[in-house]
């Protein structure tokens, strides 16, 4: 055998280099323990895919959630029956934004965690990994919520593919510790233009949608579970702007009282922002929570 030469080092340097080039594009491999950890996120990477720890979860409770009670009752009802083994549906919520989607799926995931619920969150571009994540879990103990958050589409979007062939694929059937909960601002999740209806026409006094409609209805159709949330009324937006209020200055140690002032001020903050909802709610109690807070600070704590 001849020895090395002097390019052996230089040779051994390259390959070290080319490897780490590789490690710097593998995802993390050392997994979720479920034991631990309620939550997890899919991580994608050029060679696959692995599942890490998703920390700083929203503390949200379903007593926290107002104004949504028959959505929370059917998908708290939903989760319940997948916990207990019984048939339960992939969920879609969808509606106007910050009116609580995504706070019901985590405080649901908080609520039955204890009871062996987990979540793993998917972002959009990894849904072509559905069927390895559904795999990867079919052997835990556990029962999984796959969390696609804020979804949407365009038509020619490969991720738009993959979801709709997970739902009505074999995916799920063969799985059964595995749904998706997805939230959307949008009821079909693919956008809808005034063009897509020009090609509707009428058999026999029948309307027959055109092509471009059906293939948009067709993905959330698969979702067996529709929860439709709608902009808050005046009455449903300050009750929970009242509820966050006391709830905050509770935390802070902060002496608040909700009255007909602090009822115009959170009336003319969802104004400004032209909208009432539940996220708008909660940053107006941030803002007068923080505010006394800071004020009571500045005093030496003797003032709220």
């Amino acid at each position: 055998m001849k020895p090395l030469g002097k390019g052996s080092g230089a040779l051994a340097d390259l390959a070290r280099q080319a490897l780490e080039r590789i490690l710097d594009v593998l995802p993390e491999t050392d997994g979720v323990d479920w034991s631990r950890h309620r939550a997890g996120r899919w991580r994608s990477g050029p060679v696959g895919g692995a599942l890490a720890p998703l920390g700083h979860l929203d503390p949200i409770e379903l007593t926290d959630l107002l104004g949504v009670d028959d959505q929370k009752a059917q998908l708290v009802a939903n989760t319940e029956q997948f916990l207990r083994g019984f048939p339960a549906n992939n969920a879609l919520l969808w509606g106007s934004r910050g009116t609580g989607k995504s706070s019901l799926v985590h405080a649901v995931l908080n609520r039955y965690a204890p009871d062996g619920l987990r979540l793993v969150e998917v972002d959009k571009e990894a849904l072509r990994d559905v069927a390895t994540i559904v795999a990867y879990l079919d052997s835990e103990p556990y029962r999984y919520v796959l969390f696609c958050d804020d979804l949407s589409f365009e038509a020619d979007d490969a991720s738009y593919k993959a979801l709709k062939s997970a739902l009505e694929g074999s995916v799920f059937t063969q799985s059964e510790n595995v749904l998706i909960y997805a939230t959307s601002n949008r009821r079909h999740l693919l956008a809808e233009h005034m063009s897509d209806n020009t090609s509707a026409r009428h058999v026999d006094g029948e309307l027959h949608e055109a092509e471009a409609v059906e293939e948009k209805i067709s993905l959330s159709d698969r979702f067996g579970l529709w929860l439709s949330f709608y902009p808050f009324r005046q009455d449903d937006y300050l009750r929970v702007a009242r509820h966050w209020f006391e709830r905050l200055g509770a935390d802070e140690g902060v002496a608040v009282r909700w009255d007909d002032s602090t009822r115009q001020d959170a009336l003319r903050w969802a104004l400004a922002r032209g909208v009432r909802s539940g996220r708008t709610a909660f940053h107006f109690a941030r803002q007068r929570i923080g505010a006394a807070a800071l004020a009571r600070s500045a005093d030496g704590g003797r003032s709220s």
